[in-house]
């Protein structure tokens, strides 16, 4: 007979436990999730997220934390270098009533930046952010979580490689290059980031800022 791992989930007012790198599926409906939501307060942890009548609990790895300021550090900086204006949101909820409700690690508004200002997104009426960002390191991400908001581009980021995808047509496709970042090899860039942040320290940024420097006004 085969061991069964057993997960020790505990839900109490206020609280809700579960182990580090642990996924819970649990069925539920729009109002549980919201319970859930509330019960938590200001805690980001477990991750939330609910689509169609069930609920998805998520705890991440130490890793992915430090992982993911690699990333969004990087994208700001590339951002910079391309005189882009953004806007951006850490773990924000996004959320239709009774259809989904998802946490992206990040996401930004590029370009354009429509929400810049307000104290809460109306994800009914306002326009979805541009990017989105998830640090993936326990199989908790899938891109058909976003098809409802028709962000213009997800990244999943696996075992430090990015996966791109882009909203074409009702559905998400793998590509091979960022609309945001052209001719840009994101993955090599990515790498060399994580090995100078994880030799130097987080403020290793600074190097890749001097490769990619900021474009001043009118040398656009």
């Amino acid at each position: 007979m085969k061991e069964r791992n057993l997960i020790e989930l505990v839900v109490k007012p206020n609280t809700i436990k579960l182990p580090v790198g642990t996924v819970v599926r649990v069925l539920g409906s729009w109002e549980d999730y919201q319970t859930l939501q509330r019960s938590l307060g200001d805690s980001i942890f477990p991750r939330l997220k609910f689509n169609q009548g069930e609920i998805k609990l998520m705890v991440p790895l130490p890793e992915h934390g430090k992982q993911l300021d690699i990333v969004v550090d990087m994208v700001k900086v590339l951002l910079r270098h391309q005189g882009l204006s953004f806007d951006s949101y850490h773990e924000t909820t996004i959320g239709l009533p009774e259809y989904s409700g998802i946490i992206p690690d990040h996401f930004f508004y590029i370009g354009e930046i429509p929400v810049v200002g307000k104290l809460r997104i109306d994800w009914s009426k306002d326009p979805a952010p541009d990017l989105a960002i998830e640090l993936d390191v326990t199989s908790f991400t899938n891109v058909n979580d976003y098809l409802r908001y028709k962000i213009k581009e997800v990244w999943i980021i696996r075992q430090q490689q990015i996966s791109i995808y882009q909203f074409q047509e009702a559905c998400y496709i793998q590509v091979e290059e960022s609309q945001f970042f052209p001719k840009l090899d994101l993955n090599s860039i990515l790498a060399k980031c994580l090995l100078d942040a994880y030799e130097l320290g987080s403020g290793a940024i600074d190097r890749l800022s001097d490769l990619y420097p900021r474009l001043q006004r009118g040398n656009k």
